[in-house]
């Protein structure tokens, strides 16, 4: 799926090289049902082309005996990202990945998006699955280079990156249970959200 976002004035000349120092990425604060502090891991790759997002309790289900408030869950990230200087850097490609359970007439839904901090959000990217479904799933959410949104060069502004899963029991039997996961209690599940980086004047 494509995904279009809000463009800003180009202040930097394109640069794909990521980078040669090390890229620290700090938690500001972490909000949301489905990312209870203690309960998301940050990693950076060490090509410094991406970063990493690992949940141990983000899912959302329905079904029997489950509160009505468990079928939706989001988590929002607020990230100090301590960029070299003489760079700046834009998010070109946001992966997810998850478990899905869901019942025959069962629908769920992941969503995402992100924003500097002080700049507008970018266009939410949804993704729709339906039962009966029983396995892994993955999304992909990749932007034109022409529409990439930058950090401001020479400004620390965090990022904020918002995801949402939702399940609906649909036309499922009432004693069917569905849910949607984006965690991983090994580390085996990770998000990760590739770089693109420029250089600045």
């Amino acid at each position: 799926m494509s995904l279009a976002l809000i463009s800003i004035p180009a202040v930097a000349q394109a640069d794909i090289t990521p980078p040669p120092d090390k890229i620290v990425i700090e938690v500001a604060t972490v909000n949301g049902s489905g990312c209870p502090a203690g309960t998301a891991a940050i990693a950076v790759s060490p090509d410094n082309t991406a970063f990493t997002v690992t949940y141990s309790q983000y899912m959302a289900q329905v079904g029997p005996g489950i509160s009505p408030t468990e079928a939706r869950k989001n988590c929002q990230l607020n990230l100090k990202v301590h960029v070299p200087q003489g760079f700046t850097y834009a998010i070109a490609q946001s992966d997810y990945r998850g478990f899905a359970n869901l019942a025959r007439g069962a629908t769920a839904i992941e969503q995402a998006n992100y924003y500097f901090q002080g700049m507008s959000p970018t266009v939410v990217a949804k993704h729709n699955f339906s039962g009966p479904l029983d396995d892994n799933w993955q999304t992909t959410d990749k932007v034109d280079i022409a529409s990439l949104v930058y950090a401001p060069c020479g400004e620390k502004r965090n990022v904020n990156i918002n995801t949402e899963l939702r399940v609906s029991k649909g036309t499922s039997a009432a004693t069917e249970t569905s849910f949607i996961a984006m965690d991983s209690t090994d580390g085996s599940i990770k998000t990760t959200y590739h770089f693109h980086w420029k250089t600045c004047p």
